[in-house]
């Protein structure tokens, strides 16, 4: 096992370990989660996971990838109290704990830059894409050919907003999230599960 596998496993450990003193009971209508035993079931980029004190489990009984593992955690760690509710939408930047160490540059370029790269002259495809994952239409009027709002945790949604390719301008994609999404992802986390959001995306709009 490698150097990085070893830190990787050190810290689901340690995530493991605390998630286990989390009564789910006592959170799982501030964070929209179902409880059965001593399991809290989440759904994240529309697929079901299981989580425990013990392990994390997708709908095979597999153990996700690592950044999938830490979001879910996270998602149950930061559980906020009380619930709070604004759904404005705002950009990753305007979150407060939006600092000089968050790696803005890795959500432009594997979120909204893969967004845009990989369907660029595509839209149709975006579509079909966006409501394979459970999208529905923005009501709000907005200038964009496309503006998807989308689960990506039972509290937190995002939109989805991109204009094609045309003889003047290339595509461009922007993703904004509801205010209150601060409050129960750190950006960090918010951009690891934004950009597992768009690599699924991506694959179902190749299929």
């Amino acid at each position: 096992m490698s150097q990085t596998s070893d830190i990787f496993e050190k810290h689901y450990d340690d995530y493991r370990a605390q998630v286990a003193k989390v009564d789910f009971l006592s959170v799982k209508d501030r964070l929209g989660i179902e409880v059965k035993e001593d399991q809290a079931i989440i759904r994240f980029a529309d697929e079901i996971y299981t989580v425990s004190g013990a392990r994390i489990t997708d709908a095979s009984g597999n153990r996700p990838g690592y950044a999938i593992c830490v979001v879910l955690f996270k998602y149950i760690l930061l559980c906020p109290d009380p619930a709070p509710y604004d759904i404005n939408w705002v950009a990753l930047t305007e979150f407060k704990q939006t600092g000089q160490f968050t790696n803005v540059n890795f959500f432009a370029s594997e979120t909204e830059g893969l967004l845009k790269e990989s369907f660029s002259g595509r839209l149709e495809a975006f579509v079909r894409a966006c409501k394979k994952m459970g999208a529905t239409q923005s009501k709000l009027q907005m200038p964009w050919d496309l503006a998807m709002e989308m689960d990506v945790l039972p509290k937190i949604k995002i939109l989805v907003l991109f204009n094609d390719t045309d003889e003047e301008f290339p595509a461009l994609c922007k993703v904004l999230f509801q205010k209150h999404a601060q409050f129960y992802l750190d950006p960090e986390s918010m951009i690891i599960a934004t950009s597992v959001m768009a690599k699924k995306l991506v694959n179902l709009g190749c299929g």
